[in-house]
C-alpha cells in the first residue's frame, strides 16, 4: 500500500518553495547552512529561513511566486544557531541527532510513482494517488473523470466527481508529505528545505541508496557531532548526497518527487 501526492499538491509546493530557496542558498554561497519550513494556501506565504548565506528578499519572493502564483509573502530570516554553525566550522560532522531508515522499494511502489509521473505529464495539477494492491485510488484536479477512468480503466477516480483543488481550497506544509517522498524509509525528519550537513537530508539519502544497491532494510543512527556515520567520513555521506542531489537537478527538483 503507497500514496503518491504529485508536484502540484499544497503541500509539495511548500517543499519545491523549501527547495528552491536552498538553491538560492547555494548559488550564494558554495556550502551555506539553511534550513526553511514553509506554510502556504489561501493567497498566503508564510516562511521562516534560518541561514548563514546572505539572501536578498527579492529573490525569495521571485522563487515563490514562481512556484506558487502571486501570494502575500510573511517572511522571517534569521541567523541559523551559533552553536550548529560552530559544529560545521572544520569540516562537514553530522549536523543533528536522529535514527534513518533505508528500505528497498516494493513493485507496487515503482508501479505507482510510474502512474503519479504518468497522469501528472498529461495534468500538471493538485493531485494524490493511492495504490493497496489490486485497488487503484485516482484524484486529480482539472482532469474529466470519465477520461481518467478510461486511461486506467477499472481505477476509482475522483470519488467526489470533478474538483479543481489547488492552495485555493488547501494549505500545504514543508516535509507533510514524507510518505509519498520515502515510503517504507519513513522515520524521523524531513529531506526537504535543508543544507546538505543536515543529516535528514544526507543521511536519508545515504540509507536510501544504500537499501537499493543492497535489496534489503538498512537502520542507522547518529549523533550531532559525529564525525562518521555508517562508517563513512561524514564527509562522504554529504558528497554522496551531493551528486545524488545534483543528479536530478538541485534541492527544487528534489522536492518534486522526493526519493522515487
Amino acid at each position: 500500500m503507497i500514496e503518491k501526492v504529485n508536484p502540484s499538491h499544497p503541500d509539495k509546493v511548500a517543499d519545491r518553495i523549501a527547495g528552491a530557496i536552498v538553491d538560492l542558498a547555494y548559488t550564494a554561497a558554495p556550502d551555506p547552512k539553511i534550513a526553511v519550513e514553509v506554510l502556504l494556501g489561501h493567497g498566503m506565504c508564510h516562511m521562516v529561513i534560518e541561514t548563514t548565506a546572505i539572501l536578498r528578499r527579492a529573490d525569495i519572493a521571485a522563487a515563490v511566486w514562481r512556484i506558487a502564483g502571486p501570494v502575500m509573502l510573511d517572511l522571517r530570516t534569521l541567523p541559523q544557531d551559533s552553536r550548529l554553525t560552530n559544529n560545521q566550522a572544520h569540516g562537514f560532522r553530522c549536523g543533528d541527532n536522529g535514527i534513518f531508515k533505508g528500505m528497498p522499494l516494493t513493485e507496487e511502489q515503482k508501479t505507482l510513482s510510474r502512474i503519479a509521473h504518468d497522469i501528472y505529464s498529461r495534468y500538471p495539477y493538485d493531485g494524490k494517488y493511492i495504490l493497496d494492491g489490486d485497488r487503484l485510488i485516482l484524484c486529480q484536479s482539472h482532469a474529466d473523470t470519465t477520461e481518467l477512468q478510461s486511461l486506467y480503466p477499472g481505477a476509482e477516480a475522483n470519488p467526489l466527481g470533478d474538483w479543481t483543488g489547488g492552495m485555493d481550497v488547501d494549505a500545504g506544509a514543508t516535509n507533510r508529505k514524507l510518505g509519498s517522498d520515502m515510503a517504507d524509509s519513513v522515520t524521523g525528519g524531513g529531506l526537504h528545505g535543508k543544507d546538505l550537513s543536515k543529516a535528514d537530508v544526507s543521511v536519508n539519502i545515504h540509507a536510501f541508496l544504500k537499501a537499493q544497491r543492497l535489496s534489503k532494510p538498512v537502520e542507522l543512527c547518529c549523533a550531532i557531532g559525529d564525525e562518521t556515520v555508517d562508517g563513512l567520513p561524514y564527509s562522504d555521506i554529504v558528497e554522496e548526497a551531493r551528486q545524488y542531489i545534483q543528479s536530478v537537478g538541485g534541492f527544487e527538483k528534489f522536492a518534486e518527487w522526493g526519493l522515487f
